[in-house]
């Protein structure tokens, strides 16, 4: 006879929707019961049951969303930031996606990209786009401790995510990512402050000419406001590059900045957006 997801064996699932509202099967098959670890025949039907009664969302194999107790698992709320955490068991929010989560992002967007090191796939889910991008050759011959990824306490779960002064980076090295330069300028310019050793160093640890001098004209750029050192710069002159290179990688014209062999379009050189505001 069928029993309810509510018996007594299951209390522990109960617990554990408490803690994780976001999780993968794995996760769920390793939380222990109150009397032994589950067999996966008893996970996988659980998690069957579960959905089937409303308890659970099914986001996609092997991700699951808990539905609040008595809300329609039609339209309960999902958090996209722990969806995205949890596609990869690597999965760290980048780009637009981070500067959205610390609440600096210009724009709201429906989109989230992540930085894996896996295969995994693109996902389209309640009309939120998830974007795998792979992490950068050069950050992945680094050790997790100096790809500037930080843990947080969100909506319930866990959130990785890449640190502000990884994101300002990041968006300026994939601009695509974030919306185009005015986008990350706008977003870039909401936050106050940034630890600008961390900026330089993680730009050099990336590796490009063209990223590095993008970094060092937007911060002397922002000198004032951000507190910038010719010592943060330095080590961004060092690495720019020989010849004169486009900001932007449609070859949009502009301005040649020789300070960082950038030839840097009007509107993004006098910021000219904010004019119309």
């Amino acid at each position: 006879m069928r029993t309810k997801a509510t018996d007594s064996k299951s209390v522990g699932s109960g617990q554990f929707f408490d803690g994780t509202p976001v999780f993968t099967r794995a996760e769920f098959e390793a939380a222990r019961t109150e009397t032994a670890r589950r067999s996966p025949r008893t996970t996988d039907s659980l998690l069957r049951r579960y959905v089937a009664d409303g308890r659970l969302l099914r986001v996609r194999a092997g991700r699951y969303a808990v539905v609040p107790r008595g809300a329609d698992a039609t339209a309960a709320p999902v958090d996209p930031y722990l969806i995205a955490t949890k596609l990869a068991p690597d999965a760290t929010l980048a780009y637009h996606a981070a500067l959205q989560f610390w609440g600096k992002a210009y724009s709201v967007w429906q989109r989230f990209h992540f930085v894996t090191e896996t295969g995994t796939r693109a996902l389209r889910f309640r009309g939120l786009e998830f974007v795998p991008v792979k992490v950068p050759l050069p950050i992945r011959q680094l050790p997790t401790s100096e790809r500037y990824v930080t843990e947080q306490r969100h909506a319930g779960g866990t959130v990785r995510v890449a640190t502000l002064e990884r994101t300002l980076v990041d968006v300026l090295d994939v601009p695509s990512n974030a919306g185009g330069w005015e986008e990350v300028w706008r977003s870039l310019e909401m936050v106050e402050f940034f630890d600008l050793d961390a900026v330089a160093s993680y730009a050099v640890k990336l590796g490009s000419a063209l990223s590095a001098a993008r970094v060092g004209f937007f911060l002397e750029q922002h000198r004032e406001a951000l507190m910038v050192e010719d010592k943060h710069l330095e080590p961004l002159r060092r690495l720019r590059p020989r010849q004169p290179r486009y900001l932007d990688a449609r070859r949009k014209p502009g301005k040649l900045v020789a300070a960082w062999n950038l030839i840097v379009p009007d509107d993004v050189l006098g910021r000219t957006w904010a004019e119309v505001a």
